[in-house]
């Protein structure tokens, strides 16, 4: 069973939903709050409500380019339809937000196959106190229980107890790690924990980086070179560099993920934290300014609580 399929049946339970529902409720509440306060008084979507929900939608962080878009459609449809009231709004804001997504980035998860590679080489990128460290431990248990074999690289050598929280992950979730002392090179830690991966058979390598987010150069370089030493191995390693976004942090994630697409080929987006932040709404305006797909989002501490992405379910969610 590929790695899809094992989140797909997965999601499809009720404590899964379940998780998701809730893991959007501050978000939800918010939302909610705003839009009700932006139409109060008026009856139709008038240019004063299209002001007001632009408004909204800025303060949920959503994203000022993603924002200008929705608002556009739904000026677009106002017009179309000629008459369309103030209880139509969450309606048809659930629509255009749903259809911008599906035309922006319609891949979804469906066509990540891990099994196509073996071992397929996860590279983990992203600042300190984004939840880097839980997203590989939750996601070396999901592989796990998808019946894979699963190798962790602790390559973030410079942080205190970086490496620590690594092996801690492992003793958890039951994977190896491979590791060396703090302050060693990063590139040595993921050159030996590839070339394991490969003697050992296993199907997956999951790659600890530093979580520095210093000059666009330095950060180039660094990640540049460990990826040159893995290729040493493999000639196409990595297969993915996972970005790993905390979600609380509304735009600065937006600016993260601008840094960190700009100094490395960025193929997959996580969003973590989503279960304490009031700023779900950043999902949106990542998924549509990036066009990477968004694969993982956060939900709760639970080891199981790091969902695959699927654009339609987040907003039915975010709209119940």
């Amino acid at each position: 069973m590929g790695l899809f399929d094992f989140f797909k049946k997965k999601q499809e339970t009720p404590e899964a939903q379940e998780a998701l529902n809730k893991g959007l409720e501050k978000t939800k509440e918010g939302f909610f709050a705003k839009i009700t306060k932006a139409v109060v008084g008026k009856s139709t979507i008038d240019d004063d409500v299209l002001d007001n929900l632009e408004e909204v939608l800025v303060t949920s962080d959503v994203g000022v380019t993603t924002t200008l878009k929705i608002v556009d459609r739904i000026q677009k449809r106002v017009a179309q339809d000629k008459y369309v009231t103030t209880d139509d709004l969450n309606g048809l804001l659930k629509d255009e937000i749903q259809a911008l997504l599906a035309e922006n980035n319609s891949n979804d998860f469906e066509n990540f196959e891990y099994g196509n590679h073996k071992p397929y080489v996860i590279m983990v990128v992203g600042v300190n106190g984004v939840g880097k460290t839980t997203t590989i431990g939750k996601l070396a248990h999901q592989l796990k229980e998808a019946g894979s074999k699963v190798v962790l690289g602790a390559a973030d050598t410079f942080r205190a107890a970086a490496v620590d929280q690594i092996q801690l992950w492992g003793d958890r979730v039951g994977v190896r790690v491979v590791a060396q002392p703090m302050g060693s090179d990063p590139a040595s830690v993921a050159f030996d924990t590839v070339k394991s991966a490969v003697a050992n058979g296993d199907d997956v390598a999951i790659i600890d980086t530093a979580g520095r987010l210093h000059n666009k150069v330095g950060l180039m370089n660094e990640l540049t070179k460990i990826k040159n030493v893995m290729q040493k191995v493999i000639p196409d390693a990595p297969h993915e560099i996972l970005l790993v976004l905390d979600a609380s942090t509304g735009q600065n994630a937006i600016e993260q993920a601008t840094q960190f697409t700009q100094a490395t080929d960025v193929n997959a987006l996580a969003l973590t934290k989503l279960d304490g932040t009031a700023k779900g709404g950043v999902v949106i305006g990542i998924s549509d300014q990036f066009k990477i797909p968004v694969k993982y989002i956060g939900v709760g501490e639970k080891i199981g609580d790091l969902q695959l992405f699927n654009k339609k379910d987040f907003v039915d969610s975010l709209f119940q």
